[in-house]
């Protein structure tokens, strides 16, 4: 079967969000300017929703660009309790008071 990687790392994350602002804030300057000359909101729209669907395309998938720094994960930890030297009958008794 194919492999395919479906998670960025936290470099890739903050490089692709870097990414997104930059290239909507250009395509929305771009925009403004152009819809002010041509005196056409709509293209000022269009020309956004151009930048946000390329920035899309390129921020979302997780490229290889954004998995080089893998995660270093920790060995697991051993969370069962260590056996005790007595038996279950004399661990049961010593939490009680005893009678006189």
């Amino acid at each position: 079967m194919l492999d395919i990687q479906t998670h960025m790392d936290f470099e890739g994350q903050a490089k692709a969000e870097r990414w997104s602002r930059l290239i909507i804030t250009f395509f929305g300057v771009i925009g403004l300017v152009y819809g002010a000359v041509v005196q056409q909101f709509s293209q000022t729209v269009y020309i956004l929703g151009v930048g946000f669907l390329l920035s899309s395309l390129i921020t979302i998938p997780p490229w290889p660009l954004f998995r080089r720094h893998p995660l270093k994960w920790q060995k697991a930890v051993n969370t069962e309790p260590k056996s005790q030297s007595h038996s279950p009958s004399e661990s049961s008794d010593e939490g009680k008071k005893k009678k006189k």
